[in-house]
């Protein structure tokens, strides 16, 4: 089926803002992670606001034609539709077949970051720049690897942007041949925020790690913020994977993919007030004004709960005084472990804590 999509207009590149970062062949990684040896395309204080243009991948990639133009006009979907930034980067950019999929905007040197210290990245504002997305299984891959795709082709689902009742929705065909659709709410979030990893050696952009990354954390939404342990000076840190919706497992192997404008403040906590505040805190953690959301990850999937678990203990002891034994049995009385994701080689389980339990 065809979406009506007159009315929107995109968001382009340039802004405004006073702090601004675009996605350009001169500010991107295609498929790869920042790591200690890349210099930075910009640099702030701690504090800093920063408006970023992220770019999804979908559309890009060579197994689509790496032409965006084509891909989305396939959908209906008009060139002044499609991002110039996107058109730019896939025209220009290349990545190795073994590369992961991923448009990382970065790295941003922050000064003052040193190992030992956390980096907040406050999520301020999250603006949906097309009014489209993309929901792939692909290349095997997936929950249900082996079962799905059903064919030998890659299956990329469009999905489209309406509004209902004064709230932005995604809409995607119940099926092939037929108008009938399925409508879910939009929650946008980055699927990647990073700090680059130490040594010499970018990253592949697919599995996460205790530096970030792609996580795929659905709850990091406007008003919330990710603490990242800093593992080089100036943390270096990073952005990508633009996702308008995600339920958690995200088992096709994309969510509701689609380019979003992140404005987006760094801070640097110092290692004394980190300590203090979180205690040692070793992997991801979020921060939402009702959770802290404490990680874990590993390629087993039992093992990243028990990751995520020993997170949730240590945080509660260093936070509120819990001794390790109570800490557990709050955990198993009162907080939900969810699976963050498991399609990206190391799968994530993430802890939600209620502040408003320790108020007292």
């Amino acid at each position: 089926m065809r979406f009506d999509l007159s009315g929107w207009t995109a968001v382009q590149p340039g802004s405004d803002a006073q702090t601004y970062l675009p996605s350009t062949p001169e500010t991107v990684l295609w498929g790869r992670l920042p790591c200690g040896a890349d210099e930075p395309v910009l640099s702030v204080a701690s504090g800093s606001v920063v408006t970023i243009d992220t770019l999804s991948h979908e559309g890009l990639l060579p197994d689509q034609g790496q032409d965006p133009v084509a891909f989305f006009g396939r959908e209906g979907v008009p060139p002044q539709l499609v991002l110039d930034d996107a058109i730019r980067v896939a025209a220009a950019c290349t990545r190795d077949e073994i590369d992961g999929p991923h448009v990382v905007t970065g790295p941003i040197a922050v000064r003052g970051a040193q190992p030992g210290d956390l980096l907040r990245i406050d999520v301020l504002e999250l603006e949906p720049r097309v009014p489209y997305g993309v929901i792939s299984n692909r290349h095997g891959r997936g929950a249900l690897p082996g079962e799905y795709p059903e064919g030998d082709e890659s299956v990329s689902v469009f999905a489209a942007v309406a509004e209902r009742d004064g709230a932005l929705v995604g809409v995607l065909p119940r099926g092939a041949g037929t108008d009938a659709i399925a409508r879910f709410p939009l929650a946008p979030f980055l699927g990647i925020m990073g700090v680059a990893a130490a040594g010499e050696e970018r990253p592949h952009s697919v599995p996460p790690g205790a530096y970030g990354g792609n996580i795929d954390v659905k709850l990091l939404v406007e008003g919330t913020s990710l603490l990242l342990p800093v593992q080089v000076d100036d943390a270096l840190a990073y952005v990508g994977d633009p996702h308008f919706a995600q339920g958690d497992g995200e088992v096709a192997l994309t969510a509701m993919e689609a380019s979003l404008r992140a404005t987006l403040r760094f801070c640097v906590i110092p290692r004394s007030v980190a300590l203090q505040e979180y205690g040692a805190v070793t992997g991801p953690l979020v921060v939402t004004p009702e959770f802290l959301v404490p990680t874990g990850l590993s390629e087993d999937l039992d093992e990243a709960v028990q990751h995520c678990v020993r997170a949730a203990i240590e945080l509660l002891h260093a936070r509120f005084g819990m001794d390790r034994a109570n800490a557990l049995a709050y955990l198993s009385a009162a907080t939900d472990f969810d699976i963050s994701q498991v399609v990206d080689l190391v799968k994530g389980v993430h802890a939600k804590i209620r502040i408003a339990d320790f108020d007292a």
